[in-house]
């Protein structure tokens, strides 16, 4: 099962340690955040308590209202459940019941000074990306006129080159070789491997920095892919698609790209065609489709 290292959450937002037990690893299993007001109220029925729990300004000042038997007491039974981490926002003073509460069952508990609303809004966009599914697919993925393309191929059909020249026309790289994919916000964000960032391998020459060749401007850190281009080569015995009636998708991770099966052979020019189904695609998505054109003066001319 997925899950985030606490220290990680802590290392990315700068997190204060208020109490951290040295021999506890604590593992976070969900993106989901809980703002325990009801339990310190004394309700525990449907406490999820495998979330991470932030307390803002109400139910710090709540607590302080609280007679010092019944806070005690709750407080005992809330840090009882194995919760990964009590989180403090708004920089609120932790009380001295929380702290020895938290001591007693090993519950890491932690400080901030932003706001609770902007923290909770942070820590789910971590999490969620952190601990998305994922998968890595042998391609390159490139940003085309602002859409997010993944070419595709077997090995040797000239993914590479073919990005190489899109990169020396004008467009961005992402990742060569091992595209790392994660389905976020129902879509799919692609990066590259650190080990690969800015990198691209090209038969002959080797190794190329991207980002030293062509500038920072040249390469993207993350893209949404938008649509798949599947290179094969040109096979004489099979019909391709002529005027864009066909709809091919490519499922990733349990969505549905749309994808352009492009056939290779010498004289074509591989990286232009790559451009204009990029613009052809960004046309439809403003509600533009040639086809439909085409098939409505087809039907007037043979009225």
């Amino acid at each position: 099962m997925q899950y985030v290292k606490l220290e990680d959450l802590v290392s990315y937002i700068g997190l204060e340690t208020v109490y951290y037990p040295e021999d506890v690893q604590s593992r976070i299993y969900t993106a989901e955040i809980i703002r325990p007001g009801l339990q310190i109220a004394g309700y525990f029925d449907w406490f999820s308590f495998e979330r991470v729990q932030v307390m803002g300004k109400s139910e710090m000042l709540y607590i302080k209202t609280l007679d010092e038997e019944v806070k005690r007491q709750r407080i005992d039974k809330f840090f009882s459940f194995p919760i990964p981490a009590l989180i403090v926002a708004n920089d609120m003073e932790v009380d001295d019941v929380i702290i020895h509460y938290a001591k007693k069952y090993k519950r890491p508990v932690l400080k901030s000074s932003e706001k609770t609303d902007k923290l909770v809004n942070v820590m789910i966009n971590f999490l969620e990306e952190e601990l998305a599914e994922e998968t890595i697919i042998h391609g390159v993925c490139l940003e085309v006129f602002g859409i997010g393309v993944l070419i595709k191929g077997k090995s040797g059909i000239g993914k590479s080159e073919t990005s190489l020249e899109l990169i020396n026309r004008g467009h961005r790289l992402v990742a060569d070789d091992a595209v790392i994919v994660k389905k976020v916000d129902g879509g799919l964000k692609a990066t590259c491997p650190e080990l690969t960032q800015h990198l691209m391998e090209i038969r002959g020459i080797g190794i190329l920095d991207i980002k030293h060749l062509f500038g920072v401007g040249s390469i993207r850190l993350e893209q949404f892919i938008e649509m798949v281009i599947e290179l094969e080569e040109w096979d004489e015995n099979k019909e391709y698609d002529r005027i864009g009636a066909d709809e091919d998708f490519t499922e990733i991770l349990g969505i549905k790209v749309p994808t352009v099966v492009v056939p290779v052979k010498p004289g074509r020019n591989i990286s232009a065609i790559v451009e204009i189904a990029a613009k052809n695609y960004r046309q439809k998505l403003l509600g533009y489709n040639p086809l439909e054109t085409y098939n409505k003066k087809f039907r007037n001319l043979a009225r």
